[in-house]
């Protein structure tokens, strides 16, 4: 079964690593780029051993398993909290373990705590990556001799940790010589001594058998402190081990811990007072601590604390099964830190503090400076990068490193934690969008997407080809990529909702790339000599087109169409193009000349415009003087009053917006003003209002909150930053022409969109204002439509094709009077799909041709893992991961390493990278398909390698497994199960090109496990 996980034998982890490391590059996924070597020479001590960096990770997921150790070691981990071990282990419990169990798409939540395999299991686990690490280290040159600590974790009561098979192993992580596994892991390396180049029989006899001198205390929830205190007493003076007791974010108490999520804006995690009540508390364990300190001070041992445990929270939305989750992850860093603080000014900045909590390359360097080591993480290694991360991390640190630890800065680490609630980067808004999945369905072959182009942009701009051209600063080249789909590049370029960034890989590291900005740079750069150079394409057919309303929509039906060889004309009834755009949306937000170069754009390319038309049209008649008439006619009407009483004396967002450009912000609203409304037009309404004469305060009220607001963030933020105030959770009921009476709504669960919904609180709040501005939605004028014979459902909408073509043969309809107000890019998707039909009815092709731009594939690579700040010069193609051509996020993720890419050969593929996935290393977590851009989970949908029979049985998941010589069983493609040896021809292109990739150039991914 896919949960069960199969631990390999030492000799198969040691060919598997030098056969990956000699025809691939990497070790376990690690590429060998990203090995870390310190080269300063700097070094840190603990426990009395030196490690050459102070990081690596927390107990769990990504050390729980011999090759993720090893993974973590590689990436630049030396100090590795291995996965804790209690009494309960292996099927029992297995048996507890929800899946999936982890959920870290922005801070972590997991339901798994301790190892999932017996002690044993975990022991032998240990001692493997333990030799592994230590032939790596000689034979790659990564150190000259042992430069890592293994620190214990065990749990979570005495009578448990007292038991044999528990003590056995604490005894045998201090003197592993005489075990099983040792003498099993001296013979498989003494078996490949003649492999090695380095690493000699010298290196093997000089291995020592203490494995681990340290241990840190994981107890559960509602441990009395008695009983914490009977464990580190038992581990300090029995076993005399250096100990680090791990802490709860509980002790800050309740209040503190709701007071810093509220302010950095995670107000939905739910939790209530019980854990705070029942946990240690502050008081009893600085008393506590002290005397642990003394005790262990007398013994020459170090005592310290872990800061902090995951943090327990209520599973309101379905985040995982169960009724309550462990959060961690930059949501964490407040608590821990303020956690951190208070212990540190109680001691006087003595009490060593082992931080987990949140910690990633943008804080490392601040927690190092601050006295905090070692530092151990989680969450960021399970994000896209994986255990690469910790290369820059280590070298971020490496030239401070400075022996042992001594001693907090307390007052460096107070100011710190005062001020935790202003750092953006732990900010939830730091990243506003929940999931970057996209609508395609996981398929099982073929599966490198760029979700900012493909599902995430309306027009799929080919976003990844021209972000490296502007990067060269090839202004020219990235200009014709972008005018391929993008018919309004200069409006798109400063005033698109940019669906783009919120799927953007970037998102999972540091900051979305500034795709936008960048489609500025190269039409401020490009555009007008490409306008010049345009010629009106030659008519190519006598076929005739007419489109109504000259709106973003409008001019992009005809510029695609008449750029493919179509006469098109543009009929508009306003004296200028580009409809809302240009009529409605502020002069602060986009220039003028930005508008006309798009205009301008259409006309070079032979569109004929004619401006004043009568805004009646008859589609009948004009249906027999044009072979496709378009609607672009836009949504004007005035939106539906937000109050209930009183709507009459409410001014109208359009109208308002209007009359405001036209008087440059010049017009009369009193002193103050409110906006109701929470999207742009709302925010455009606040801003212009600010900037009227006369006014003194401009209100937005909404009636959902902050975060939940459809404008876009940096809308937002410049009404924030102009100025206006923010009234949330407000819904407006009546309104007199002064006194504004609202009632106070409260969050509840989410919907099925997975939005949370509002309730009503029955509390009014009234508020007193001059000007009220509706800006809760505009209509479409409707009344066109039926008078020409187009039925319209009770919500005003059409029916209408994939093609955007209506009941009346060749009548489309495009953008916002399609659909009611939409976005700007939404228009002009509407408008290739209606100008791709209208081309094919004609008998031509439209050109939206797919640009072939290879990027080197190590550059490319040498970004995974790196965290870099966002940029909006010209420079975000550097960021850009590229996707559709180096995805592979799902191995990037995976704690195990059970989802591997390999070279396929044949088969059909359009990618010659295909994902394979090694039941036998995989636990089920689901964090793969929790940052996979697609609707599906690759440990389920992947071509699976199974190591037995019964895994295979046990399992629906297609794939395969060897069966001895060249036979095999397959489930395939259709879920059958077929009996198949090599080319007989029994089984798809696809499943046997798997196959054959696996036996000739991945074998070491074959043997069977003990």
């Amino acid at each position: 079964m896919s949960e069960i996980m199969r631990p390999m034998p030492i000799a198969q982890i040691l060919t598997w690593m030098r056969e990956e490391y000699l025809t691939q590059g990497k070790i376990f996924g690690i590429r060998k780029e990203k090995f870390y070597r310190n080269e300063s020479g700097t070094s840190a001590s603990i426990f009395g051993q030196t490690i050459s960096s102070v990081i690596g990770p927390a107990a769990g997921p990504n050390s729980q398993l011999a090759q993720n150790i090893i993974a973590a070691y590689l990436g630049g981990s030396r100090f590795i909290e291995l996965k804790t071990v209690q009494k309960m282990d292996g099927d029992e419990l297995r048996a507890c373990v929800a899946r999936p169990c982890i959920r870290a798409q922005d801070e972590c939540y997991n339901v798994e705590w301790s190892t999932e395999l017996f002690v044993q299991q975990a022991y032998d686990e240990y001692l493997k990556a333990y030799f592994a690490i230590l032939v790596l280290a000689k034979e790659l040159e990564l150190a000259n001799e042992r430069d890592f600590a293994f620190n214990m974790s065990v749990g979570y009561d005495l009578e448990g940790i007292k038991l044999p098979k528990i003590d056995n192993y604490i005894e045998g992580m201090k003197d592993a010589s005489n075990t099983p596994i040792w003498k099993e892991c001296v013979a498989a390396v003494q078996a490949m001594l003649p492999s090695f180049k380095r690493f000699s029989q010298a290196d093997l006899d000089a291995i020592s058998p203490q494995i681990s001198n340290s241990v840190t205390i994981s107890t559960l929830h509602g441990c009395p402190p008695d009983e914490i205190e009977r464990i580190a007493m038992h581990l300090l003076t029995v076993k005399g081990m250096h100990t680090f007791v791990k802490c709860n974010p509980t002790l800050l108490g309740y209040e503190t811990a709701r007071r810093l999520l509220n302010g950095l804006g995670y107000n939905y995690v739910s939790f209530d007072d019980h854990h705070f009540k029942e946990d240690l508390q502050y008081g009893d364990a600085v008393t506590m601590f002290k005397r642990l300190q003394q005790v262990a001070a007398d013994k020459g041992l170090q005592f310290g604390v872990k800061i902090t445990n995951t943090f327990p929270v209520e599973i309101k939305n379905g985040e995982l099964p169960g009724e309550e989750m462990y959060m961690s992850g930059r949501a964490l860093y407040p608590l821990s830190l303020t956690a951190a603080s208070r212990l540190t000014k109680d001691f006087d900045g003595s009490l060593q503090i082992s931080y987990s909590g949140g910690a990633d390359a943008h804080n490392i360097d601040e927690l190092f400076a601050l006295g905090v080591m070692p530092i151990t993480m989680a969450t960021t290694i399970l994000k896209p990068g994986g255990y690469e991360r910790m290369h820059q991390i280590a070298k971020i640190l490496e030239p401070k490193l400075a022996g042992a630890f001594a001693g907090v800065d307390v007052a460096g680490l107070t100011a710190r934690a005062e001020n935790v609630t202003s750092d953006s980067y732990h900010k939830k808004s730091a990243r506003a969008v929940e999931s970057r999945k996209t609508d395609s369905k996981l398929g099982q072959y073929d599966c490198f997407k760029a979700p900012c182009k493909s599902g995430g942009c309306p027009i799929e701009q080919q976003i990844p080809e021209y972000l490296r051209l502007v990067a060269d600063a090839n202004f020219d080249e990235a200009f014709k990529v972008i005018a391929i789909d993008n018919a309004l590049p200069s409006v798109l370029g400063t005033i698109c909702n940019h669906a783009c960034q919120t799927k953007c890989t970037r998102l999972d590291y540091d900051a979305s790339l500034q795709i936008r900005s960048m489609k500025k740079i190269a039409a401020d750069n490009a555009q007008d000599a490409f306008i010049a150079a345009s010629k009106p394409a030659a008519t190519k057919t006598d076929k005739k087109a007419l489109v109504i309303g000259a709106g973003p929509g409008g001019i992009a039906t005809a510029l695609f169409l008449r750029r493919n060889g179509m006469d098109v004309t543009v009929r508009e009834c306003r004296d200028k193009a580009l409809g809302i755009v240009s009529h409605v949306i502020p002069a602060f937000r986009i220039a003028e000349e930005s508008l006309q170069r798009d205009v301008r754009m259409a006309e070079a390319a032979g569109v004929t415009f004619q401006y004043g038309c009568d805004p009646a049209y008859d589609l009948k008649a004009l249906r027999k003087e044009f072979d496709a008439v378009v609607v672009a006619t836009g949504a004007w009407k005035e939106g539906a009053s937000p109050v209930q009483e009183g709507g009459a004396k409410l001014r109208d967002s359009l109208a308002f917006l209007i009359e405001s450009k036209q008087k440059d912000c010049k017009v009369e609203l009193g002193k103050r003003v409110a906006v109701i409304g929470g999207g742009d037009v709302a925010m455009d309404c606040a801003r212009a209002a600010k900037k009227a004469p006369g006014v003194e305060q401009v209100t937005v009220v909404y009636r959902r909150t902050r975060a939940q607001m459809p404008a876009e963030p940096e809308e937002l933020a410049d009404a924030i930053a102009d100025g206006v105030d923010l009234v949330e959770l407000c819904a407006p009921v009546s309104f007199d022409g002064k006194e504004l009476r609202c009632e106070r709504m409260q969050l509840g669960e989410k919907d099925a969109t997975g939005r949370r919904s509002v309730e009503g609180t029955g509390i009014s709040a009234t508020m007193f204002f001059d000007t009220v501005i509706a800006a809760v939605g505009a209509r479409v004028d409707t009344e066109p439509f039926v008078a020409n014979g187009l039925e319209v459902d009770k919500r005003g909408r059409l029916a209408f094709n994939e093609a955007c073509e209506t009941a009346i043969d060749g009548v489309y309809v495009v953008g916002d009077c399609k659909r009611g107000p939409s976005t700007i890019v939404s228009a002009v998707a509407d408008a290739k799909r209606a100008a791709t039909d209208i081309l094919k009815k004609a008998g031509l092709d439209a050109d939206f041709v797919r640009i072939d731009l290879p990027q080197d594939r190590k550059a490319v690579e040498a970004k995974k893992g790196v965290l870099i700040p966002a940029s909006k010069e010209a420079c975000e193609g550097e960021r850009c991961l590229v996707c559709d051509q180096v995805c592979e996020i799902c191995t990037d993720v995976c704690p195990n390493r059970a989802n591997v890419a390999i070279d396929v050969q044949g088969g059909g593929f359009e990618q010659k990278r295909q994902i394979l996935h090694i039941d036998g290393m995989c636990n089920e977590c689901g964090n793969c398909g929790v940052f996979c851009p697609h609707t599906g989970n690759p440990y389920l949908d992947k071509t699976t390698l199974f190591w037995s029979e019964e895994d295979f049985q046990d399992s629906e998941n297609k794939g395969f497994v060897a069966l001895g010589g060249d036979a095999f069983k397959i489930r395939d493609e259709n879920g059958a199960i077929v009996e198949h040896q090599r080319g007989d021809g029994k089984i798809s292109p696809a499943m046997d090109a798997m196959i054959e990739a696996v036996t000739q150039n991945y074998a070491y991914y074959l043997p069977a496990c003990k």
